[in-house]
């Protein structure tokens, strides 16, 4: 054998496997399809961690405990997770801050703007990108070896347990055989052809938030070799990103936060859904999935001066009037509808105590679809926009792992030696909604594991 452990992807989920199978006596080949400038996948566009703790420390403000957690994870996907698999995730958790930091990552307190985040995540110094270079420093440092620019196309079997990669480098074909394989290579939602497949014409609108190499095909060649998939195709983390944004790769800094604090309408000028439903962080990446269903994939954020500094604002600025009617017009929108929808929204109120940082008392009355929390009169000039398209950060369709980040067949039984760690197994926690920051929790604890486990092979 060339090696003893091949992890295909170099995302935060690949790099944990190749530090823990090194760490547990591996020879470890790590193989990242995008060039070195690139390297990280999406990773590179986090800033945060979810994770259990019992009490606060240096980085978060409170407790946040493993029941907690699991809870939080519960109401977001509706109970639709693999209980088994979210408790050890979840108590697992518990443990990756010190062993993150003992790899090279930094920590910094909380960021100013992410109120409902401070009791349960722990941010980056630096950020993703700082993250991953400590990272790959540390893969370095250690000996595991690294290859950029190596698109693996395809996996072999024998005897139904893994053999070798094909890959493709340097416009030729290469084979390297291992004794395990670690797929960590993500999901399949920079495939624009599968992404129509699924959503049809709606997808020439939806914006890639994340790496363009993300195209699933070793997700693809699983499934040919009797893995057994989990999910539904059209679940993904699906956000509202500022449809200026580009393409692809326009990473965390597209994202809008704005949301709570004003209305949502389409084209047409009318509101849709319930823009105070619950606290962000739970609610941010279900904004993709409403916005796709509306005429041409468009909605428009509106709010005005008083909570111009309560949010991180986009990379672009927002569209700025002092007049509705001007606003409309620079937004394309019928200004006589417009008017009339934010009258109308403003005259179904009912004024609390304004707090951002509780689900508060502030609402609207018998206006359909209604404000649940966060609801004030827009009528403060200057008035504010932002335009909005769906954006997709990774997809939720996957395979079906156990506790030990095995890969399992159709049959129920685990592959041998094919284990997988982060979005490409994500699925198994993540059937509908999202909670921030635990896209890095799974690829954290589950590269861990399958690195340990995939050591272990003999």
């Amino acid at each position: 054998m060339d090696f003893d452990v091949i992890v295909v992807g170099g995302g935060n989920a690949g790099l944990c496997a190749a530090m823990s199978a090194k760490e547990n006596g591996a020879k470890v080949l790590l193989l990242e399809r995008s060039p070195i400038f690139y390297r990280g996948g999406n990773s590179r566009h986090t800033r945060d961690i979810r994770y259990a703790h019992d009490k606060p420390n240096r980085y978060t403000l409170g407790s946040y405990t493993a029941e907690n957690f699991y809870n939080d994870l519960l109401d977001v996907t509706k109970g639709e997770t693999n209980k088994e698999l979210a408790r050890f995730f979840v108590e697992k958790s518990q443990d990756i801050i010190l062993w993150m930091q003992n790899h090279g990552c930094k920590f910094q307190p909380t960021i100013k703007g992410a109120l409902h985040l401070s009791n349960s995540v722990a941010f980056f110094s630096g950020g993703g990108k700082s993250l991953v270079n400590n990272y790959y420093q540390y893969c370095k440092k250690i000996g595991v070896k690294i290859i950029y620019n190596a698109f693996v196309v395809d996996l072999k079997f024998k005897n139904e347990k893994f053999y070798s990669v094909v890959v493709n480098y340097k416009h030729s074909l290469h084979e390297i055989t291992a004794k395990s394989v670690v797929l960590a290579c993500g999901g399949f939602q920079s495939n624009m052809e599968q992404l129509k497949k699924i959503w049809g014409d709606k997808a020439k609108n939806i914006i890639i938030r994340g790496t363009p190499y993300d195209e699933g095909n070793i997700f693809k060649v699983l499934i040919e070799n009797d893995a057994m998939p989990i999910g539904d195709p059209k679940n993904a983390h699906m956000l509202a990103l500022d449809a200026r944004a580009p393409k692809f790769d326009g990473g965390i800094v597209t994202r809008l936060d704005c949301i709570p604090f004003g209305i949502v309408v389409n084209k047409n000028s009318e509101r849709f859904y319930d823009e105070g439903e619950d606290i962000w962080p739970k609610r941010y990446a279900i904004w993709g999935h409403i916005l796709i269903n509306q005429p041409d994939q468009i909605g428009y954020a509106i709010f005005d001066s008083k909570v111009l500094n309560l949010f991180m604002p986009s990379a672009f600025p927002a569209f700025s009037a002092h007049s509705l009617e001007e606003l409309s017009r620079k937004l394309g929108l019928n200004s006589y509808k417009l008017i009339e929808t934010i009258a109308n929204y403003n005259n179904h109120l009912s004024l609390g105590k304004f707090d951002p940082s509780i689900l508060d008392d502030c609402k609207t009355i018998n206006l359909e679809p209604p404000k649940s929390h966060w609801a004030l009169p827009i009528d403060n000039p200057p008035f504010y926009a932002y335009p909005l398209k769906p954006g997709i950060t990774f997809t939720y369709f996957s395979v079906k792992v156990n506790k030990n980040a095995q890969v399992l067949k159709t049959n129920g039984e685990p592959f041998e030696n094919v284990f997988a760690a982060g979005e490409i197994m994500s699925g198994n926690i993540l059937s509908k909604g999202y909670m921030a920051g635990t896209g890095l929790t799974i690829g954290t604890v589950f590269g861990i594991t399958a690195g340990r486990e995939a050591a272990n092979v003999r």
